[in-house]
């Protein structure tokens, strides 16, 4: 699948892209919302950070990139993990800490994980996956493929020291890596504007020398016009690129928050620029696709979550044995990157 046939004026966007952006923009939000939902209801325990606002930054990059491209994020990582095509099955056990999750039950809502998906975490520590976002690019590098990691954070973790040890030596040694600053204004609770004079986070690549570009994060053309210009220099040899993606979660940093530091006047005038329904708008609307076959994604996508909630449900627990495994590297483990 390919996105965009190239006009003599703009890039033009497939109507099967459009389709394809709705069916996992709408998939990643009912996941969530259902999440949210059993959160509720104490099926989910633990921390649970949601991605409800942010879908087009997950549809945007997964049209600009290659299935063999790692992708590495924080622990806002449910979107990603279910983009990059870890199962809603899988991500829902591991919500219900049951065995068949994708990391067996042991990592919960922060520690998403795919070895088959190259899809590396899901990380709790603040900033803590921009070094092996890094690294991961560095294998690549090595190896001699021409992959390129994707490495996403917060607009709170770019106040971290890490970022600039990371950026340095990533284009130094230009490595084939896109930074992907998922801004969506608030470090929990506190504003971007509260906790840097430089409020531009894409600026802090000039230090580097590197590019660096602010992009509509509500928008997956721009998302996906911006990534696959950063993934093509870092293909060809030509290094990193730091990509400021302007979106907004329209639920709290975690399902503990409430939110109370932001109006609502200010939420919904995000959902008007809702990514979900501006992509159901140009379906209908400039591809004429009817309500018939939009209804068919929607039992499609309702009958997904539906599913991957029964198999959540009807899962074990993971046995006591498993209590001390896969904390320390086995000698026989076949090396991450094989």
């Amino acid at each position: 699948m390919f996105v965009s046939t190239k006009t003599k004026d703009a890039t033009r966007f497939t109507k099967e892209t459009y389709l394809y952006w709705y069916e996992l923009m709408l998939l990643l939000r009912r996941f969530e919302e259902k999440a949210g939902q059993l959160y509720g209801m104490q099926k989910i325990r633990g921390f649970c950070h949601l991605y409800i606002g942010q879908e087009a930054i997950a549809a945007g990059c997964m049209t600009a990139t290659r299935p063999e491209d790692p992708f590495i994020t924080a622990y806002r990582d449910h979107g990603l993990a279910i983009a990059k095509g870890i199962s809603a099955k899988s991500c829902m056990a591991e919500l219900f800490g049951k065995a068949t999750g994708c990391s067996k039950g042991k990592g919960g809502s922060m520690h998403f994980f795919g070895h088959k998906e190259r899809f590396f975490g899901g990380h709790g520590i603040v900033g803590g996956q921009i070094g092996p976002g890094a690294g991961l690019a560095f294998a690549e590098q090595y190896k001699g493929t021409d992959n390129v990691s994707l490495t996403f954070f917060g607009d709170g973790a770019a106040r971290q020291g890490v970022i600039h040890e990371t950026f340095n030596l990533a284009m130094l040694w230009k490595l084939p890596v896109v930074f992907i600053c998922e801004n969506n204004y608030y470090a929990m609770g506190t504003s971007v504007e509260r906790t840097s004079n430089v409020i531009d986070i894409y600026k802090l690549a000039d230090g580097y020398e590197m590019p660096g570009d602010s992009v509509d994060g509500m928008s997956p053309e721009a998302v996906h016009e911006s990534v696959a210009r950063a993934v093509k220099r870092a293909r060809e040899g030509g290094g990193p690129t730091l990509l400021e993606i302007k979106t907004y979660r329209y639920k709290g940093h975690s399902m503990s928050d409430p939110a109370k530091y932001r109006t609502k006047e200010e939420v919904e005038e995000y959902k008007e620029r809702d990514p979900i329904d501006y992509t159901l708008g140009k379906l209908q609307n400039e591809f004429q696709v009817s309500e018939e076959e939009i209804e068919k994604i929607n039992e499609r996508v309702k009958h997904e979550v539906e599913e991957a909630v029964q198999f959540a449900e009807e899962s074990p627990f993971p046995d006591a044995s498993e209590l001390l495994k896969d904390i320390y590297v086995q000698k026989d483990y076949p090396f991450i990157m094989d």
